[in-house]
């Protein structure tokens, strides 16, 4: 299966990795594969890979990553599922004419 991206340049991740601790829960819960261990801290490999969800966020024991999670396709996918529809982002068709210009979901 190949690598899912979204748009480049766009993703509000951010890991202080003086804060990490090398606890690796980053890379066991992005569904991304975003993170590796290396010298005992985390790094991110791709951050385009990243679709925001927060999981990593939520399972730093040291707080060293920050994401702005529902936004993007994450969120879209999660709201589509409870409310038993298609992903909907809001962009593209009925979005706004700033959004159509770029599609969050592909």
């Amino acid at each position: 299966m190949p690598a899912l991206k979204y748009l480049p340049n766009v993703s509000t991740l951010k890991l202080d990795v003086e804060k990490c601790d090398g606890c690796g829960m980053c890379a066991i819960v992005c569904p991304h594969g975003v993170y590796v261990i290396e010298k005992r801290r985390a790094n991110i490999t791709d951050i385009d890979s990243c679709m925001e969800c927060g999981a990593c966020a939520i399972n730093c024991p040291e707080g060293a990553i920050y994401v702005k999670s529902g936004v993007g396709c994450a969120y879209a996918v999660i709201a589509g599922r409870l409310r038993g529809t298609e992903p909907d982002c809001s962009c593209g068709e009925g979005g706004s004419e700033s959004e159509s210009s770029q599609s969050c979901c592909g």
